[in-house]
């Protein structure tokens, strides 16, 4: 896929939307460069850090606000809500509703999604889970 808006949008409804891996080795490189270190490298790692996302969050969801593209680059800014009823990030169910907002920014390479980086709202989230005050 060549526009990347188009090949992010697929990506968000088939993962975040439906919850579905079967099409992530279309639309992500196996050796998926991830810049956040709570996530594991490649598009196992991917995976492997939203299943257990989804399983802890079963209403998981993402709420794309504004979506924009130059070149190789795609940056998504949205909103990740959810309620908090399994363990996840090492933080025991808190049975507590979440939401915060984050800006997702991806390099796309060969039509496939090739490396990321995010700024997100942490502090919102822990708060909103009682981890901090």
């Amino acid at each position: 896929m060549s526009d990347p808006k188009a090949l992010l949008a697929q990506f968000g409804a088939k993962i975040f939307g439906e919850k579905d891996f079967t099409a992530l080795g279309g639309l992500m490189r196996e050796d998926y460069i991830q810049h956040n270190p709570l996530v594991g490298q490649g598009s196992k790692g991917f995976k492997d850090f939203f299943e257990a996302w989804f399983k802890a969050s079963p209403d998981f969801k993402f709420e794309l606000k504004q979506i924009v593209s130059e070149g190789d680059k795609v940056w998504v800014y949205g909103t990740y809500s959810g309620t908090h009823k399994g363990d996840w990030l090492g933080i025991p169910a808190t049975g507590k509703a979440y939401k915060f907002d984050a800006v997702d920014i991806f390099r796309v390479q060969d039509g496939k999604l090739a490396e990321h980086w995010d700024v997100l709202d942490v502090y919102s989230l822990f708060k909103q889970l009682g981890t901090i005050n």
